[in-house]
This record gives structure tokens, C-alpha cells and sequence, in this order.
């Protein structure tokens, strides 16, 4: 049976080809940003008890508009002035409502490290996020085979990004090659596209314990960071329950790393 994951990957596949057509490994690496040297947001996490890395999109199939109007730049700027670890940025048009010049507006306007988050399948995606700033590229282990998981992580390293791999389950787990800078557990299942927290207890113990972990998808409350952080992840990665918040960064404030006791 076709999932949503399934709709969306053949559709990447489309939009790959037009890409290719429209340009070269070398018009990205004409770009201005090709070059700047990243910041690093693996470092970001090892220097904080816990990092939240707040998120910018318009929409989702599993929750629908969630923020059309948002203003990609004063967006990025609140996260920023509330010392989030680093903001992620969905480039997929159709499915979220993204735009690469999304991500360029949060390099040109912040200095936080910028996650890229699509559907990475093709090596030139990966230009394509380096010439339009970012730092770090996720890769998703249920949309990638062992070896192409490999070859996107190496690539990317070379060019100067950090890899974010995700999975949901263990099965996908055995995808992770230990080249990866961070980790992170997706709690949504992207096939059903429900949401479960316990997803990431229920893994922690099954991760490597030299690569920092995330938690991804439906976290809401100080209480499930605070659970997270006593597990042992090293932040979450928050979305629709900032985007719809009057006030980012009260909000950001009050789950605030910075100020979290726990018993690890």
C-alpha cells in the first residue's frame, strides 16, 4: 500500500530531475555561500546540557497549515535571540510549504547553525544546500538504502556540512554508519504519519554512544525535555508546538535548557 513517505519520494525524484536540468555542480559552487565555513551543531550540543533546535515550516501533511504567513526572517531571529542550538528549515515546496530561499534568508539574517530538512536522495540536493547556506543536512534512514546513507554522509562531510540521520524504528537503525555527527529519533512513523514520544525511549538504549541524539516530532512541555535529557539526549528538535505559540521565544524561554535540573 502507498504511504505519504512513498507519495513524497517520488515526487523529490521529479523535482531532482528538473534540478539537474535547470543546474550544475558547478553553478552551486559559484555561490557566495558555497564557501563560508559551516557552524558546527554538533558542537553546539555538546556544549550545552540539552539544545533545542527550534523549526521553521508553513505546513505538514499530518497537521496541515500551521503557519502560512510566517515571516522566515523575524521568525529566525526570535530563535536566535533565544539561544536555541539551531534552527531547522524545511525546503520541500509541495508537501510543507518551504523554499531554499527560506534557508538563505535565515543565513544571511542569523548565526545559529541551520539545518536543511527535506528529503535528501541525490548527491546535487547536497549542493544545493551548501550554496544556499546551510550547515547541517538530514538524512532520513527509511528513505535511503545502507549504502547511499553512506555515500550522502561523506559527501556531504566533504563539502563541509554536518549529517543529521534520523530513523523511527530499530530496523532502520543498522542504516546509521558511525560518520554521522548527530543522531535523531524521529517520533512520527512518516509512513502513517502518527506520533508517538515513547518512540524515543523505547530506542535510546539501541543507539551508539559516541554520536550526541536528538529527539524529533510531537514534544510540547518542559516535562518531555526534561524526560529526554534524564534518558540522555542531548536536545529535541521542536516544531508546530513553536510555530503556533503568539509568542516564540516566551515560549522557547520557558522550556529553556539552560535552566533544566535533572538526574541523568
Amino acid at each position: 500500500m502507498k504511504t505519504i513517505l512513498d507519495t513524497i519520494l517520488e515526487q523529490k525524484k521529479s523535482e531532482i530531475k528538473a534540478l539537474r536540468k535547470e543546474y550544475s555542480y558547478k553553478d552551486f559552487e559559484a555561490s557566495p555561500l558555497f564557501s563560508r565555513s559551516a557552524i558546527s551543531l554538533k558542537k553546539k550540543l555538546a556544549n550545552e546540557s540539552f539544545g533545542i533546535i527550534a523549526e521553521i515550516k508553513r505546513k505538514s501533511p499530518s497537521a496541515g497549515t500551521i503557519n502560512a504567513n510566517i515571516d522566515v526572517t523575524q521568525q529566525g531571529k526570535l530563535y536566535a535571540a533565544s539561544n536555541v542550538a539551531g534552527i531547522s528549515c524545511l525546503t520541500d515546496n509541495l508537501f510543507f510549504g518551504g523554499t531554499m530561499s527560506d534557508l538563505t534568508s535565515l543565513r544571511e539574517n542569523v548565526n545559529v547553525p541551520i539545518l536543511r530538512k527535506d528529503f535528501i536522495i541525490d548527491e546535487l540536493q547536497l549542493f544545493e544546500a551548501k550554496a544556499a547556506g546551510a550547515d547541517v543536512i538530514l538524512l532520513i534512514a527509511e528513505a535511503l538504502s545502507t549504502e547511499e546513507a553512506l555515500h550522502l554522509t561523506i559527501m556531504a562531510q566533504q563539502l563541509g556540512m554536518e549529517v543529521l540521520m534520523e530513523c523511527h524504528d530499530r530496523e532502520n537503525l543498522k542504516k546509521i554508519n558511525d560518520q554521522v555527527d548527530i543522531i535523531g529519533v524521529n517520533n512520527r512513523n512518516l509512513h502513517l504519519q502518527k506520533t508517538d514520544l515513547t518512540t524515543s525511549h523505547a530506542l535510546y538504549d539501541f543507539l551508539p554512544e559516541d554520536i550526541p541524539c536528538i529527539s524529533e516530532s510531537g514534544i510540547r512541555t518542559r516535562s518531555e525535555l526534561l524526560h529526554l535529557a534524564s534518558i540522555g539526549f542531548k536536545g529535541a528538535l521542536i516544531g508546530e508546538s513553536i510555530l503556533k505559540q503568539e509568542d516564540p521565544k516566551q515560549f522557547i524561554t520557558s522550556l529553556s535548557p539552560k535552566t533544566m535540573n535533572y538526574v541523568s
